[in-house]
């Protein structure tokens, strides 16, 4: 488990960081989201023409995976420069890959226009994304960890997990605008793209603030006794082989349930029930609104009760919640009051139950000289099946049910149960190291004369 370092207490210092974490966050992580929130109402279209609507929803949906393929590929590189030269300098570089690489999507030619050229060169520039995000994420939260009070680390590392809703948030909210500013004919021919390009201004203003931040007292302390290992991934395999299968166990709710209600829901909706994409994009951002609230106070809640034991609770609630709010959506009859609270309540507050205390949970389970690493590897890797394919999981189980939710729902559930389980066994290892560090203080106090 993490050890403790130097830090600082000066709230200023610690404000800069959290302000320059969150939003490097939401910039990452809008560049990240806008291809989920496009990729069944645009990319099915112009990059993967099909007969078949399904078999051109499920083509988009992979190339939306292979971003999540790509996202351990940049953890580990990202991880390891990282634990060795420190935290800030790969976030800038993180930062500006993500940028360039979204802002080329949006001048991407069409299939109609160079061919198979299209879907290729989209697929290079998602790999790329995928790198940028995998290296963004656990920098991210470390700079907020490692700068923070030990008792308050749960709610300062779930600061930057904001930069996922307010991400969703303007990805859904910038598609939705252009959808209602656009006629079909317009948001397909040049609507869409208009999102894209808007991340170079974003990245600029992003890079500004980030140069200004120093790196983290935690790490400082270890380059300044020459302490870095020298190969941070294989460190982080020997001395904790356990907490990597166990993080990652732990992250598949969080993964499932994200897409299954941030990016898979649009396409339920808009596909299946017929709801107008700007309706739908309302639901989804409103829930963002929403979680950017929860997540702090579920935050500062995991380090009152435990962030092993309110990441299991969470998984269980979220777990079971899938069957009400589908069942609310598939029973609403287009009342979009009913479907927008379907959406609002589980992912906008009882995911947050998961998410929040999930930056600090995964901190914890490794010390500063591997940590970047760590967190970034086990998050990153286990989103490959957590979170890259449930899409076209989701996909496949509705097809196969006759369009309706409830295999989805089941597989949701699941999620939740493996995940409850790992978090159990987290805390448990906490509750044994606790007893024995207990058990070993006595012995270290000096005799009294």
């Amino acid at each position: 488990m993490a050890q403790t370092s130097p830090q600082t207490t000066d709230p200023r210092v610690i404000r800069r960081v959290v302000t320059s974490a969150i939003v490097g966050a939401t910039i990452e992580w809008y560049d990240f989201f806008l291809y989920g929130v496009v990729a069944g109402i645009v990319f099915n279209k112009l990059y993967f023409p099909s007969d078949d609507p399904v078999i051109s929803t499920l083509l988009a949906y992979t190339t939306f995976a292979v971003g999540f393929v790509t996202r351990p590929l940049g953890g580990v590189i990202f991880g390891h420069f990282g634990d060795k030269i420190g935290r800030k300098s790969m976030l800038v570089m993180t930062l500006m890959i993500m940028g360039v690489s979204t802002f080329l999507i949006g001048l991407l030619p069409t299939y109609a226009q160079i061919g198979v050229a299209a879907p290729v060169l989209l697929l290079l520039l998602r790999v790329l994304q995928g790198i940028g995000l995998g290296g963004e994420w656990g920098g991210a939260v470390l700079m907020a960890y490692e700068y923070a009070p030990k008792e308050k680390r749960g709610f300062y590392a779930s600061l930057p997990q904001i930069g996922l809703a307010l991400g969703l948030f303007m990805a859904s909210g910038v598609v939705g605008v252009l959808s209602w500013l656009c006629t079909d004919e317009q948001f397909m021919a040049w609507g869409w793209r208009v999102a894209f390009l808007l991340s170079g201004l974003m990245v600029a203003v992003g890079m500004f603030i980030r140069l200004h931040v120093k790196e983290t007292p935690e790490f400082a302390a270890i380059k300044e006794r020459n302490a870095e290992t020298a190969i941070p991934f294989m460190d982080m395999l020997r001395r904790y082989p356990g907490n990597v299968l166990k993080g990652m166990g732990a992250r598949y709710i969080d993964g499932v349930f994200f897409n299954i209600f941030g990016v898979f829901s649009i396409t339920y909706l808009t596909g299946t029930l017929h709801i107008t994409r700007s309706e739908a994009l309302i639901g989804v951002m409103a829930a963002a609104i929403v979680m950017c609230f929860s997540i702090p106070i579920f935050g500062r809640m995991s380090d009152r009760m435990g962030r092993a034991r309110m990441y299991m609770w969470g998984s269980l609630i979220t777990g079971v919640v899938s069957f009400p709010a589908f069942w609310l959506m598939s029973t609403s009859g287009g009342n979009m009051m009913l479907i927008w609270i379907a959406t609002i309540i589980p992912f906008g507050i009882l995911y947050a139950m998961v998410y929040a205390p999930e930056a600090g949970l995964f901190c914890d389970l490794f010390d500063a000289k591997v940590r970047y690493t760590g967190i970034s590897f086990v998050y990153q890797f286990s989103g490959i099946f957590a979170s890259g394919i449930t899409p076209i999981i989701a996909t496949y189980l509705l097809k196969i049910n006759g369009g309706q939710p409830w295999l989805i729902c089941a597989y949701v559930l699941f999620a939740g149960l493996v995940s409850a389980w790992c978090a159990s066994m987290i805390g448990k290892d906490e509750k044994r190291q606790q007893a024995a560090a207990a058990a070993a203080a006595p012995a270290m106090r000096p005799a009294r004369s």
